[in-house]
């Protein structure tokens, strides 16, 4: 008796542990750092700001790329998208898609493979579904995080199940979308970004609406009141996201689990505004990252590192205890070939580039949560091709704390538009002006026509207002930070690499 005690005592405790250490990650969609814990003063977000305040701000995290399928894919593979192989979007017939072996280091099935069960809500948009699969898909608006909350309760507080959960919560807010604020005195309307049209609610969210003169204009958009309209409807949509957070919040708290699991919060990119999405400018690449770990001991801390969304898998991963820290690798990498046998595919298909996914890109960030004023990267390379199809305009960046350099590789094209982003009244207001007019630290001309290479010195420029590249006195530093970017290319298996001999 006392044996069979003993060990049910231990399985119980084992189960115990097992589901302390959960994870919720957050992720919206077209968010820039817009949020009250990073200075906006615009913002109205209390829910994020009180996690920051009892967690960690990353004041300098970075998408690789800012397009949203492409994004998404490097989040949950901790892989660059250019070697993914999910080029640019998901949806309709721009149809990209992942290397099959990539399933063997995807975030669901890495965390599966750790014991735990792992559901999804809300945007999806990367494929195939077989690498990047899930146990559980949830429904629910994804206009309104806060009916998703409430739609993943019961997946969040399941006791019937012992196994930790990880549960991606992708919101559609506040990406363009709903049409255009008809009630708006300007000629050109604004877009509604998701929001109910003539100030109307989504149920159970008590709707903050924004004045035009009380928002923030980003330094790389033009202040005019077409600009503002736009953003008083964004931040309307932030806003949105921040309640359904705190539904989340409130429900974990309920259920006891508030303390047993980590929450990350962050965008797929930067805002939906020319000069921000699809752009490799940092109004495109920052993005917010508010992380709490209930079980790290300095809150309400700040760190200056840089990290990059291909370091999210991997520190979901270490935080589960799955991560090989010397092979930067799961401790549990299954065989691609099994893989390939559980996923039912053909032997005929390309799948792997000819290169294995045998480690990540990305690099975890939990020693960084116990020590804020720790280095990350020491460098952030960014690589973008595609957004839509049609939008053909590979660019490769690389930033440090001092300069960043952008490749524009097809530089002899004009810059192409997301159908979104063209046809946003902030930009048109601009464009009808022609091509000397200003938009943010450029003229629209020099925005749609863009040079091979662009330096700045991020240090003391970050709005990213005086190419360096065509400076004399820069010369030393344009082929140093070449030289970086090749390295990095090489280092990241990047095709574009040929680019340098042969464009």
């Amino acid at each position: 008796m006392a044996l069979g005690f003993i060990a049910v005592s231990v399985l119980g405790q084992a189960s115990s542990q097992a589901t302390e250490r959960n994870v919720l990650f957050i992720i919206t969609d077209d968010e820039s750092p817009t949020l009250g814990c990073y200075g906006d003063q615009a913002a109205v977000t209390p829910a994020i700001d009180a996690i920051a305040a009892d967690g960690m701000v990353f004041r300098n995290a970075f998408a690789t790329t800012a397009s949203c399928s492409a994004s998404r894919s490097v989040v949950m593979s901790g892989l660059h998208n250019h070697r993914n192989g999910q080029f640019g979007h998901q949806h309709h017939y721009h149809k990209f898609g992942s290397f099959n072996d990539v399933a063997a280091l995807s975030l669901p099935r890495v965390m599966a493979n750790e014991g735990y069960r792992t559901g999804h809500i809300g945007k999806y948009h990367v494929a195939p579904e077989s690498v990047y699969h899930y146990e559980t898909y949830l429904k629910a608006n994804s206009r309104s995080a806060v009916e998703m909350a409430n739609a993943a309760k019961d997946f969040l507080t399941n006791t019937e199940d012992d196994r930790p959960f990880l549960l991606y919560f992708g919101t559609s807010d506040p990406h363009r979308g709903g049409g255009v604020d008809k009630t708006s005195d300007l000629e050109l309307k604004p877009d509604l970004f998701g929001n109910k049209p003539r100030k109307g609610a989504y149920p159970g969210v008590d709707e903050v609406f924004f004045k035009p003169e009380d928002v923030v204009v980003p330094d790389f958009l033009p202040d005019t009141p077409e600009t503002r309209a736009e953003l008083a409807q964004y931040y309307q949509s932030c806003a949105r996201v921040d309640q359904g957070v705190a539904r989340l919040v409130e429900i974990l708290k309920e259920a006891d689990l508030y303390d047993k699991t980590m929450i990350i919060f962050t965008s797929d990119h930067g805002m939906a505004f020319a000069g921000g999405k699809t752009t490799v400018y940092e109004g495109g690449l920052r993005v917010p990252m508010v992380v709490r770990d209930p079980y790290q001991s300095k809150r309400g801390v700040e760190s200056d590192s840089m990290i990059s969304h291909i370091d999210l898998t991997p520190t979901m991963l270490d935080f589960a205890g799955g991560l090989n820290k010397e092979t930067n690798a799961p401790k549990k990498l299954v065989p691609a070939r099994k893989l390939r046998n559980e996923m039912g595919v053909s032997p005929q298909d390309n799948h792997n580039g000819n290169e294995p996914f045998d480690h990540y890109h990305g690099r975890s960030w939990m020693d960084v949560l116990a020590d804020p004023d720790k280095p990350h990267h020491d460098e952030i390379f960014a690589s973008h091709t595609f957004h839509e199809i049609q939008m053909y305009y590979p660019m490769r960046v690389i930033r440090d704390g001092k300069y960043k350099l952008i490749w524009n590789i097809a530089h002899a094209l004009d810059y192409p538009f997301a159908s979104d982003l063209w046809a946003a009244s902030s930009w048109q207001a601009q464009l009808a002006k022609g091509l000397d007019a200003p938009y943010g630290q450029r003229t629209v001309g020099k925005y749609i026509h863009r040079p091979e290479f662009e330096l700045y010195d991020i240090e003391a420029d970050p709005n990213e207002s005086t190419n360096l590249a065509i400076s004399s006195s820069h010369t030393e530093v344009l082929k140093a930070y070449q030289a970086k970017l090749k390295a990095m290319q090489k280092k990241y298996d990047d095709p574009w690499i040929m680019k340098w001999d042969y464009e």
